[in-house]
C-alpha cells in the first residue's frame, strides 16, 4: 500500500529492484536516474561495500504528476543481493508495491537465480502480500552474453504464473530498462486502483 503524505499531498509508492549479487540492478538504476530529467527526480543514495556495490539501498523518488491535488512519487530501492544480506533485504522489500526481479541471465547464474527469487516470495508471503496480485516484472538482464538463460526457464523450475510480466535487458546500456520501469509502475498504479 502506498504512503500518503497529507501535509505534503503526496501519494509515495515504493518498487524495490531484487535480484542476486552483480545481477544489474544498481546499473538499471543509475542509467533511469541518467534518463530522467532532474525536475523529476531526486537525489541517488548509493553505498557501496568492497563484496558488492549496494550494501543497503539506492534510492530516488521520481515524480509521475499529480491525481485530484496529490503528487504521484514512486521510490526505487535495490537490495544487496549477496545471501549474507539477508536482514538488510527482508527491511527494504517491507512495504514495497511491486519488484522488479533482476535475473542474470548468464548461464552459470541460473541457481543463483532461482534460489534468491524463492528468497523473495517468502520474504513477501512472511510480511502478508497478496502473491496472486501483487505486481512483479521479471527482467532477463544481461542479454547481451552469448550463453544465456533462454527465456521462460525460470518461470518453469519455479512454475511461475504465466501472466507475469518478463522484459529482456542489457542494463550497462539501457536496453530494456525504460520498458521495464514503464511496466513496473503501471502494474503497481493499476493495483493500487483496483483496491
Amino acid at each position: 500500500m502506498p504512503h500518503l503524505d497529507l501535509n505534503n499531498k503526496q501519494l509515495v509508492f515504493k518498487i524495490v529492484y531484487f535480484g542476486p549479487g552483480m545481477s544489474g540492478k544498481t546499473t538499471n538504476l543509475l542509467f533511469i536516474h541518467k534518463k530522467i530529467f532532474d525536475k523529476y527526480k531526486g537525489d541517488m543514495i548509493i553505498l557501496d561495500t568492497e563484496e558488492e556495490r549496494t550494501l543497503f539501498f539506492d534510492f530516488f523518488p521520481v515524480s509521475l504528476g499529480s491525481v485530484q491535488g496529490f503528487a504521484l512519487k514512486i521510490h526505487l530501492y535495490t537490495i544487496p543481493g549477496q545471501v549474507y544480506y539477508e536482514a538488510s533485504r527482508r527491511i527494504i522489500l517491507e512495504g514495497a508495491d511491486g519488484v522488479v526481479f533482476v535475473a542474470d541471465s548468464k548461464v552459470d547464474r541460473l541457481d543463483d537465480n532461482v534460489d534468491m527469487y524463492k528468497r523473495m516470495i517468502e520474504n513477501l508471503d512472511s510480511f502478508g502480500v497478496d502473491l496472486d496480485t501483487f505486481p512483479i516484472v521479471l527482467q532477463y538482464n544481461k542479454r547481451d552474453f552469448d550463453e544465456i538463460i533462454p527465456l521462460g526457464k525460470i518461470e518453469n523450475i519455479l512454475e511461475l504464473p504465466e501472466d507475469l510480466l518478463v522484459t529482456e535487458s542489457v542494463a550497462t546500456s539501457g536496453a530494456g530498462v525504460m520498458k521495464t520501469l514503464q511496466l513496473i509502475s503501471k502494474e503497481v498504479i493499476r493495483n493500487f486502483q483496483l483496491d
